[in-house]
């Protein structure tokens, strides 16, 4: 007998996968993280009252091969992390594979009062910190009375 329900794991895993398909055939512009590559760095981005602050949880990476952009009020983060699964051959099987593998490319958009001049990068501990730097401008600043 065949049942007509599924588990939600799986609908929302699939859920997932179409959105991932139609956002790479039909970009729509959002201005939000947009990511590919299943996802992976998860990110984390806020602000603090002097910078933009993006934290990318990716461990297992050799930071030398990370490519950091920002072109056009977008932060582009790729890269690629190779696998460490042998080689498949014949005496070789597996039976779970979660950790995402291959190339990766993240695109955060940043806030207009950003300075694309002021970006660090620092990686450690399987954690990407970048701290983009507001402008001069757009910080409040004390005017003294005479």
């Amino acid at each position: 007998m065949t049942t007509m329900f599924r588990s939600s794991a799986d609908l929302f895993a699939d859920l997932n996968r179409m959105q991932t398909l139609l956002d790479q055939v039909f970009p729509t512009g959002r201005s939000s993280i947009r990511s590919s590559g299943a996802g992976f760095p998860v990110l984390n981005v806020g602000t603090t009252p002097g910078s933009v602050e993006i934290q990318a949880l990716a461990p297992g990476l050799d930071p030398s091969k990370l490519e950091i952009t920002v072109d056009r009020g977008l932060l582009v983060i790729a890269g690629e992390r190779q696998t460490e699964l042998p080689p498949a051959g014949e005496r070789t099987s597996v039976y779970a594979n979660e950790r995402f593998s291959g190339k990766f490319r993240r695109v955060v958009s940043l806030p207009e009062d950003a300075d694309p001049a002021r970006v660090q990068a620092n990686y450690r501990d399987g954690v990407l910190r970048i701290s983009v730097a507001k402008r001069e401008s757009s910080l409040p600043r004390r005017i003294e009375v005479n």
